[in-house]
């Protein structure tokens, strides 16, 4: 599986140029859950909602040379949410007006709350 989440989509299944992935300019950063689902979000809006992924990236780690970065304890499920999340925060961050809410299934409170933790976001 392979997501690319924007501010204005619902999950996708697209397929993304490696291009985007390496080099210099790197658009994406590449997220891979423990069940492989892989999801490529903006590598500035995952920095800037994510202190963990911000040292990754930002540090001389493997993830920051390789642009990707693997959560062994983290489903997909999981980290699907995380990314909507850090989305619906840089999406609001700047605004003045009423934000709404952003919904968590009372099912996956307790692993949310444990990855959000550990993602410091």
């Amino acid at each position: 599986w392979y997501h690319i989440i924007r501010f204005s989509d619902n999950v996708d299944s697209l397929a993304i140029s490696k291009d985007t992935m390496s080099g210099e300019d790197n658009i994406y950063v590449k997220l891979i859950s423990a069940d492989g689902q892989e999801f490529f979000v903006d590598r500035k809006i995952a920095m800037a909602g994510s202190g963990t992924i911000r040292t990754m990236l930002e540090g001389q780690f493997r993830e920051a040379n390789e642009n990707e970065i693997r959560f062994p304890e983290v489903a997909g499920y999981i980290l699907n949410k995380v990314v909507r999340y850090l989305l619906y925060k840089a999406q609001h961050s700047q605004s003045t007006s009423r934000i709404p809410e952003f919904t968590i299934e009372p099912e996956i409170a307790l692993e949310l709350m444990i990855a959000s933790k550990y993602l410091d976001c």
